[in-house]
């Protein structure tokens, strides 16, 4: 059975995270993704990061699987012409360049639709039309300008960004939507179009639910499910809530057995009313299930610092993981804080393919993420990040050139 994107063309000018995460997950599904790189240097995170000397870095191969790399000097007239006829095979170019560069290599919107009127340009930029477009951002500006740093963190310290990758990667996933759903379009009308993700706005739409909150903090001046309420005091903007959860179930990240020497011996507790008896058995306040001070949702929310200092003194006398299973036998929300270390060995994550063992020609084997996303009838297959220009020649066959034809270009320094 074929892959759900086979037939897909992708003309991949993307470097760094945000781009690369899209295209990845495009050739993931089947598309074939052409990466487009500078001879002799490449995808500037091919030497990030580097833990073995002169070999392609994880920060590079984590990105890029599946693709086919070729180098193409853009400012060369023989090589400007390569790339015309590669957009002219393609259905979709990415680009993740500063403002105006695709410009200024002469690939405006009007020239690429000149070449292929069916062409998708799928662009990543730091911000959408207005004030900032024409500022260069990077993964921690874009949470800063998305609300997330704002909102994230103890109220008491400054700001805070997350080690999720939300501006970049989660960009690239807006982006990768945004590609799939103009191809369907393109069924109906023939037609290409601009495709743009902002990644202010990427972190905007996954930070919605504290958009809700300052409408909420607007119209009554306090919000009772954070931590600052009842004896702390609001502003006029959403404040940082520690660890507390961003829903109405309230939620919060409690001490295990052995957190005195381990960073990560802790675990996650939501209070969820329907099994509000069920917590009070389990941590033996059997009381606490119909005291006026503790018995609904309306009444806890005063004394939730309270409530879970008292389950954190039971939680303090499991692991982690005898929590998770005891609690989880009551229906009981919780999750264990999971280190990348403890993530690297779950046996359950290699089995599923979510982690990947992929070997590499130069680097040798090592672990990559694998699609999260899984699709019944066209399973992915994790193939190596290409090494730079391996494919050069061979991409170039399928555009009509000879193998002269090829020798001259590449003495020509246009490949």
């Amino acid at each position: 059975m074929g892959k759900a994107l086979d037939g897909v063309r992708i003309l991949d000018f993307t470097h760094v995270q945000s781009g690369p995460t899209c295209t990845q997950l495009l050739a993931w599904f089947g598309a074939d993704v052409i990466k487009v790189e500078r001879a002799g240097a490449g995808d500037i995170t091919r030497e990030q990061l580097r833990d073995i000397p002169d070999v392609d870095s994880l920060y590079f191969t984590m990105l890029n699987h599946n693709k086919r790399s070729v180098t193409i000097d853009t400012k060369n007239p023989e090589g400007k012409l390569v790339l015309e006829a590669l957009i002219q095979k393609c259905d979709v170019l990415v680009e993740n360049f500063a403002p105006g560069a695709l410009d200024r290599m002469g690939f405006t919107w009007e020239r690429i639709q000149e070449l292929n009127p069916r062409m998708i340009v799928a662009s990543v930029k730091g911000f959408g039309p207005g004030p900032y477009e024409d500022c260069k951002v990077y993964e921690n500006v874009a949470q800063c300008a998305g609300g997330a740093a704002s909102t994230t963190g103890f109220d008491d310290g400054p700001p805070v960004v997350t080690g999720a990758q939300i501006g970049d990667s989660g960009t690239g996933l807006h982006l990768a939507l945004g590609i799939v759903t103009a191809l369907y379009q393109r069924t109906q009308t023939g037609r290409g179009q601009r495709v743009l993700a902002a990644m202010q706005d990427g972190v905007l739409n996954l930070c919605r639910v504290k958009l809700r909150d300052q409408q909420r903090l607007d119209r009554t001046g306090v919000m009772k499910e954070y931590p600052q309420y009842p004896n702390g005091s609001f502003g006029e903007a959403v404040p940082r809530a520690g660890n507390a959860s961003g829903g109405g179930q309230p939620g919060w990240i409690l001490k295990c057995k052995g957190w005195e020497t381990d960073p990560n011996a802790y675990i996650y507790f939501i209070t969820q009313a329907p099994v509000w008896a069920k917590i009070c058995n389990v941590i033996g306040k059997e009381e606490w299930a119909t005291h006026p001070d503790y018995a609904t949702p309306a009444a806890r929310l005063p004394h939730l610092k309270e409530i879970f200092a008292e389950i954190e003194r039971w939680t303090m006398t499991k692991t982690k993981f005898e929590a998770m299973q005891i609690l989880n036998e009551y229906d009981i929300p919780c999750g264990p804080i999971l280190s990348m270390k403890e993530i690297a060995e779950e046996p359950s994550l290699r089995k599923t393919g979510t982690i990947v063992e992929v070997d590499h020609p130069t680097r040798g084997k090592y672990l990559t993420v694998g699609n999260p996303i899984k699709l019944s009838d066209s399973p992915t297959e994790v193939k190596r990040s290409p090494l730079l220009g391996e494919h050069t020649d061979e991409v170039m066959a399928e555009l009509g050139y000879s193998p002269e034809q090829i020798s001259a270009l590449r003495t020509a320094g246009a490949i």
